[in-house]
C-alpha cells in the first residue's frame, strides 16, 4: 500500500509527483521517469471529492470528510469544504436542537449544519455560507428565477433545473478565495443515506459534474456499515454490497469505500468489499471506532486512504507533516490534570445541540494539557438553592450554553446565583450573558423584578430587552430565520480586564446568533453593584462582554457572543483556555487542607497552578 514518495525525489517545493507506478488515464497523465516530473491533463483543474453514506445514518461521514480534508492540507494542498443537506428548510436556523443538534454560524453570518463546524475545526479554516447547501435553498432559487422568467417559458423540472442549481454550487467553491488562489481540492458531502428520496437530485447532480470536469479530477467515497452478528461470530459485507449497488443504479460507482465497524476489518473482509463493489483493493479502507474523534485522521491516513485519493486525483503532494496534531493527540492522550465542568443546559438531552460548546471546552482543557469530564444537568434541575447545590457541589466549573425560550431559564439563574456564591469559575454564552445579567441584577444590584423581554413581556425591568430594529419579528410580523444578529461583529474590550488579559487584546472579532441584548438604562446601576461591562460594540452601544472583578470572584465571565463557534482543537478559544485554567486552581484549592470556604470569598491564594499567574480568591468546594 502506498505510503510515501516510493521511488520519487523531492521537487524544489517538498512535494512529490504522482508515482510511475499508476497511471489511471496514460493519454491525460504523462510521467516522465527521467525527470520524474508529472504532468496532469490540467493542473489548475480543482478536483472534487464527494462522500456519501450507506446503509444507515449517523456514521460519521462528516468526521470522515473532516479527517479526509485535514490530511489533504497537511500534504500542503488547499482544501474547502461543503455540506449538500436534503431537507426542506431553508437553513437549520429554525430547527428543534432536539432533532437537528446546533446551529453553526459563519463568519458570514449563515446558520448551517454542525458539520460545518467539523469542518472549520478539522480545517482550521473560516468557511462561509456558501459551504452549506439545502433542499430549501434550491428549490427557493429556482422559483425565484421561474417567477422572474429566466428560464423564458420553459417547464421548469428537477432535471435540468433543480441539478443545474446544484451544480452550480458545487462548482462555485472551486473559484478562488479571498487569497486570489483556487483550492486543489473540493470534498463535498452529501447528506442522508444513498436509497432517501430526497437526496437523489444532488446524488443526480453530483453524477453530472463527474461528467462536466472528468472522471481523472473527481473522486466518489462511500462511507458504509459493516455490521458485527454476535451469534454467527461474523462480520457482515452484504449491507455494503446492497448500498453500493444502489449507489451504482444511479450511475455513480464508488472509488472508494470506507467500512465502519466496532472492530477491525480481516483482510479477507477487505478483499471481499473489493471484490463484490468492484473497487481497487487499496480503496476498501477501515474506520473502526476510535477513542478520540482526533484520533480519526490517523487512522485513516494508516489506512493509507490520504495516499490513493492523491495518486488516484493526480495531485502534487508531501509527506504529512505531523507536528500540529501530532503534538494534539499528545494532549489528548496524556493530560496531566482533570477537571469537573458542569454544562448547564436546556438540550442536554441531545449532546449535539451543543456539540461546539463541547469541542471548545476539550480544546481549552488539551491547551492546559488537562482533561474536562463534562456533567451533563438540565437547567430545570436547578431552579432551587437545595436543587442548584446537589447539581453543582462538587464541579470545578460552570458553563451557561446559549439558547431560545423561557423554559429552564430560572434553572439558569439559579446555577448561575450558587456559582457566583460560591466562587466557581463560570462561563456564560449568549443566553449565558443574559441569565448572568439578570442573577447579578436581582442579587447585586437590587433590581428584584429584573428579567428578559424575551421571558416575560410584562416584566417591569427589562434589563434584556429586544433589539430596536428586531420589534417586527419578536412580534411574529416578519420571518423568524435569518434575521438575527448573526455572523462576525467586533467589539472593543476594557483594559485590564480579565477578557481583555485572555485575549492579550483590546479588539476582537466574535460571532453571534441572538436578538436581545442588555438593556443600556440598567448599565450604570449594574456596574455600581459591580458587574464590570468589559467589552462593547465599537461604539459603546451594545454590551459584548461583562464579568465581576477578580477579587469578587476568580472567573465570572460571560460573553453576548458565541466564541465556541472559533474554537480549533490545535487553538483553543482564550476565553475556554483561561476558565480551564480557573477550573484548575478551583480544584488544586479544593484539595488544599485546612482551607475555609467563605461566604463571600475576599482571600487570596497564590499565583495560579494552572500557570496563567493570575491571583485568585479562596474557594474549595461547597
Amino acid at each position: 500500500m502506498f505510503r510515501g514518495s516510493r521511488g520519487c525525489d523531492e521537487d524544489e517545493h517538498g512535494y512529490f509527483p504522482v508515482p510511475p507506478r499508476r497511471i489511471f488515464r496514460p493519454a491525460r497523465l504523462i510521467v516522465t521517469r527521467a525527470t520524474g516530473v508529472q504532468s496532469v491533463q490540467n493542473p489548475r483543474i480543482t478536483k472534487h471529492v464527494f462522500v456519501t453514506g450507506g446503509v444507515a445514518s449517523s456514521l460519521g461521514k462528516g468526521l470522515t470528510a473532516s479527517s479526509l480534508g485535514s490530511l489533504l492540507k497537511a500534504r500542503g494542498l488547499r482544501v474547502t469544504m461543503q455540506k449538500l443537506d436534503p431537507y426542506l428548510n431553508v437553513d437549520p436556523g429554525t430547527m428543534n436542537p432536539f432533532q437537528h443538534g446546533e446551529v453553526f454560524v459563519t463568519e458570514d453570518g449563515a446558520e448551517t449544519d454542525l458539520d460545518i463546524g467539523h469542518y472549520e475545526r478539522f480545517l482550521d479554516t473560516d468557511l462561509v455560507g456558501s459551504a452549506n447547501v439545502t433542499t430549501g435553498q434550491i428549490y427557493s432559487s429556482v422559483i425565484a428565477k421561474e417567477r422572474r422568467g429566466e428560464y423564458l417559458g420553459d417547464t421548469v423540472q428537477v432535471i435540468p433545473h433543480i441539478t443545474n442549481e446544484i451544480k452550480a454550487r458545487i462548482r462555485a467553491m472551486a473559484t478562488p478565495g479571498p487569497d486570489g488562489q483556487a483550492p486543489h481540492v473540493v470534498i463535498t458531502e452529501i447528506g442522508g443515506t444513498v436509497g432517501d428520496i430526497e437526496s437523489l437530485p444532488f446524488l443526480e447532480a453530483a453524477r453530472q459534474v463527474r461528467h462536466d470536469v472528468g472522471r481523472d479530477n473527481c473522486l466518489f467515497l462511500h462511507v458504509s456499515l459493516v455490521p458485527y452478528l454476535a451469534p454467527s461470530g461474523e462480520l457482515k459485507t452484504k449491507p455494503t454490497q446492497h448500498s453500493v449497488a444502489a449507489l451504482r443504479s444511479i450511475g455513480i460507482a464508488p472509488d472508494a469505500i470506507v467500512c465502519r465497524s466496532d472492530r477491525e476489518l480481516p483482510e479477507n473482509v477487505k478483499r471481499k468489499i473489493s471484490l463484490m463493489c468492484d473497487v481497487d483493493p487499496d480503496a476498501v479502507v477501515a474506520a473502526t471506532d476510535a477513542p478520540s474523534i482526533y484520533e480519526i485522521p490517523k487512522v485513516l491516513h494508516s489506512e493509507g486512504l490520504d495516499a490513493y485519493v492523491v495518486r488516484r486525483l493526480g495531485l502534487p503532494f508531501r509527506d504529512v507533516d505531523w507536528t500540529v496534531w501530532g503534538d494534539l493527540l499528545d494532549r489528548v492522550h496524556n493530560p496531566r490534570h482533570e477537571v469537573t465542568v458542569a454544562l448547564v443546559g436546556k438540550y442536554v438531552d441531545l449532546p449535539d445541540a451543543y456539540l461546539s460548546v463541547t469541542e471548545a471546552l476539550r480544546a481549552g482543557a488539551f491547551a492546559r494539557r488537562a482533561k474536562v469530564r463534562i456533567r451533563w444537568v438540565a437547567s430545570d434541575t436547578c431552579e432551587t438553592p437545595a436543587g442548584a447545590a446537589a447539581e453543582l457541589g462538587n464541579v470545578d466549573g460552570v458553563i451557561i450554553p446559549g439558547g431560545f425560550g423561557v423554559r429552564g431559564i430560572e434553572g439558569k439563574i439559579g446555577a448561575v446565583r450558587f456559582a457566583r456564591e460560591n466562587a466557581i469559575p463560570t462561563l456564560g454564552l449568549c443566553l449565558g450573558l443574559q441569565c448572568m445579567v439578570i442573577e447579578t441584577a436581582r442579587n447585586l444590584a437590587g433590581v428584584q423584578q429584573a428579567n428578559s423581554a424575551e421571558f416575560d413581556p410584562d416584566t417591569p425591568d427589562a434589563v434584556i430587552s429586544t433589539m430596536a430594529d428586531q420589534l417586527d419579528i419578536v412580534a411574529g410580523n416578519a420571518d423568524l430565520g435569518g434575521t438575527m444578529r448573526l455572523g462576525a461583529y467586533p467589539a472593543t474590550l476594557k483594559p485590564g480586564t480579565i477578557v481583555a488579559d485572555a485575549y492579550g487584546s483590546t479588539s476582537v472579532s466574535e460571532r453571534h446568533r441572538h436578538r436581545y441584548e442588555v438593556s443600556n438604562a440598567y448599565r450604570e446601576r449594574l456596574e455600581a453593584a459591580g458587574l464590570v461591562i468589559s467589552g462593547t460594540s465599537p461604539d459603546g452601544r451594545l454590551v459584548e462582554f461583562v464579568e465581576l472583578d477578580r477579587s469578587r470572584h476568580p472567573y465570572f465571565v460571560a460573553t453576548q457572543a458565541h466564541p465556541e463557534l472559533k474554537s480549533r482543537p490545535t487553538r483553543a478559544h482564550p476565553l475556554f483556555r483561561e476558565f480551564v485554567a480557573a477550573a484548575l486552581d478551583y480544584n488544586a484549592a479544593s484539595r488544599l487542607p485546612g482551607v475555609d470556604i467563605p461566604d463571600a470569598p475576599t482571600e487570596m491564594l497564590e499565583p495560579s497552578v494552572a500557570g496563567n499567574g493570575s491571583a485568585l480568591p479562596a474557594a474549595t468546594r461547597p
